[in-house]
């Protein structure tokens, strides 16, 4: 898939907790504003560096909107309504219109906000928005399998593990 579907480009989409912003090179600062402080521990098990505010740049520019220019995937940076802060980031990954396939990957909450009602919402917008809008028979959720606070938010969020891959 390697031309943009255009029910994938420029999504927003919002709750009563959470908005997700579509995400735009312009975001790259203010992420890095956000996840600045505890990006040791938040970005442990991210493949790529996000150590300075050069990584966040390439993060943002050159995957997540490189990628969704192909149509692989839509990134969005997560605002909480009630403060208006940025308080992370997520992405639908590997989108497979045709067989009706999307994981929901790439995601980081600031420290602050972790475990509490941000990433399940931001999750629930996500998924309520694969199934019934784009009406996809599957999502999928990866994480590495040593990330176990990961692997916790999914399971709390109803997820079933189906397995655990050797290899990326």
């Amino acid at each position: 898939m390697h031309n943009v579907p255009s029910q994938f480009q420029s999504l927003a989409l919002e709750g009563d907790i959470v908005r997700l912003e579509p995400m735009r090179a312009e975001h790259a600062r203010p992420l890095w504003e956000a996840g600045a402080e505890g990006r040791e521990d938040t970005f442990r098990w991210f493949p790529w560096p996000m150590s300075t505010e050069d990584d966040f740049r390439r993060y943002v520019v050159d995957r997540a909107l490189a990628e969704e220019a192909k149509g692989l995937s839509v990134g969005f940076v997560t605002v909480e309504k009630k403060s208006g802060e940025i308080v992370g980031s997520t992405r639908f990954l590997n989108m497979d219109p045709a067989n009706r396939r999307v994981e929901i990957g790439s995601t980081w909450v600031v420290p602050t906000r972790q475990r509490s009602a941000v990433n399940t919402a931001a999750k629930y917008l996500m998924l309520r928005h694969a199934f019934e809008h784009w009406r996809c028979l599957r999502v999928e959720l990866k994480t590495d399998g040593l990330n176990q606070r990961s692997r916790n938010a999914i399971l709390r969020i109803g997820a079933k593990e189906e397995g655990t891959l050797r290899r990326p």
